[in-house]
């Protein structure tokens, strides 16, 4: 089930929500864990004793953590996550690897990924972490860390939430009218541009791939396309996610903060995703010694960090050259280009970052590392390709406005518009007016385009 399905909008939802605020305080999280084994269920059946096992390994490893304070415990409990992630998300790609490598024909497990797997598996990871540090206290209510683990607002696609963010929230958050708005108006932008917006920046991506007719201008305008696609896409369900929880009481951190308005990589990585890359700050590359005992050992913290964040996002090579391709530019950043990018025009250095990231995520789309560079090249007129055509026009002509739309949507312009105009009273008064008529007509189209059956991926599938 997924957020932007009507399934989840007019039966699921409601029927949560009604239940949520009509049962005493003592008995919401039973309803919100209820109602995220059933989401859980509805999209993986056969994978939801594996979360509750997962639940109850990170319940009882917790107490044996906490109550032992050893690091090899740790490790051994941490250790049965990790290995359940590999197994479900890496073994076939391992096989593949071993097959190529050793000329043999091992059979594939072929086993389905399940959904949520990477963010509930760091999220146990965090908690088990903490509970060791003392930073947080082990959780001993057994319904309180389920629903944790298993809160379908974020469950599928992230924020990554850490156990100390709503430790307290757990068992006692505030219910208001302010925050239900509040939550109600983000999961509504999200949604508006998942559907509106990233969908159809998707829908370019689809005609790109399907088309023998390729040229310079169409290579371009599918790495634009598919650079705001993924950053709509992931954004916008970080928004209903951020909005979800608002209402359950929950206060979830950001997750993107307008990175493609960044002036260095360094910069861009501080907006991207943030949760995955202060996860990984925090649990692996500060504990590894992070830059406090020399450049050779920086180096290596670094290449370690991103080698891991590219394998997180999937079984592929491609993802992994994604990761380390960050992981150089960020050391050449730190130790060399840095001091010498600040200097340039600011102009100059956000061209720097947005070409840089749109030639990432020609990498990260691939299937094969082939494919990656086969669209590099493309970009450069490789091969003697047309520069463009009579189809390419077509599609350009079609789309042009949208991703307009979409860029000026990056940027926090908008947005400081209408904090701008917010601060005339008058202006405030309007926009206040004007804001629920905006999100209902908003809830509107969107579902015209889900009862319509409109182009509508998932593209968290892959990871």
């Amino acid at each position: 089930m997924l957020f932007t399905s009507i399934n989840f909008l007019y039966y699921f939802l409601p029927t949560v929500l009604v239940l949520y605020f009509i049962v005493p305080k003592k008995a919401k999280n039973f309803v919100l864990f209820v109602a995220s084994m059933a989401f859980y269920f509805y999209g993986e059946p056969k994978y939801i004793l594996l979360m509750l096992a997962e639940i109850i390994i990170a319940y009882i490893g917790a107490i044996v953590i906490d109550k032992h304070k050893k690091k090899s415990v740790l490790v051994i409990v941490m250790a049965i996550h990790i290995g359940l992630l590999i197994f479900f998300k890496y073994t076939d790609f391992l096989i593949t690897n071993i097959n190529n490598i050793f000329n043999v024909q091992i059979k594939l497990l072929q086993l389905a990924l399940p959904i949520g797997i990477s963010f509930y598996t760091f999220q146990i990871l965090s908690y088990e972490v903490d509970v060791y540090r003392g930073t947080v206290k082990t959780q001993k209510n057994l319904l309180n860390l389920a629903t944790y683990v298993s809160l379908f607002p974020q469950l599928i696609a992230g924020p990554i939430v850490r156990y100390e963010t709503v430790e307290k929230e757990l068992t006692d958050r505030k219910h208001s009218f302010e925050n239900f708005a509040y939550g109600a108006r983000r999961f509504t932008i999200g949604l508006a541009k998942k559907i509106l917006i990233a969908n159809i920046l998707g829908d370019v991506c689809n005609k790109f791939t399907a088309t023998d007719e390729k040229t310079v201008v169409l290579y371009w305008m599918f790495a634009i396309s598919y650079m705001l696609q993924i950053y709509f896409d992931f954004s916008a369900y970080s928004d209903m996610a951020i909005g979800l929880g608002r209402i359950f009481g929950f206060h979830f951190l950001e997750n993107f903060n307008y990175p493609y308005i960044s002036k260095s990589i360094t910069e861009f990585w501080r907006r991207w995703h943030i949760s995955l890359g202060s996860w990984f700050r925090d649990y692996v590359y500060i504990p590894l010694g992070g830059s406090k005992e020399g450049k050779i050992k920086l180096v290596r913290n670094l290449l370690i960090v991103w080698f891991l964040t590219g394998f997180w996002h999937g079984a592929s090579w491609n993802f992994v050259v994604w990761g380390l391709m960050f992981g150089i530019l960020l050391i050449i950043e730190k130790l060399w280009l840095g001091k010498y990018i600040e200097k340039l025009p600011k102009f100059i250095r956000s061209l720097y970052v947005l070409f840089i990231v749109m030639i990432s995520f020609v990498i990260f789309n691939a299937n094969t590392l082939k494919e990656a560079f086969s669209n590099i090249a493309g970009l450069f007129g490789a091969n003697s390709i047309m520069i463009t055509n009579d189809y390419t026009m077509y599609y350009l002509k079609s789309y042009l406005v949208t991703i307009i739309i979409a860029i000026i949507g990056a940027t926090p312009l908008m947005k400081n518009i209408v904090e701008k105009l917010k601060k005339n009273n008058v202006m405030n008064k309007i926009i206040n007016v004007l804001e629920p008529i905006a999100m209902l007509g908003m809830l509107l189209i969107v579902t015209a385009y889900l009862v319509d059956n409109s182009y509508n991926p998932f593209l968290y599938f892959r990871f």
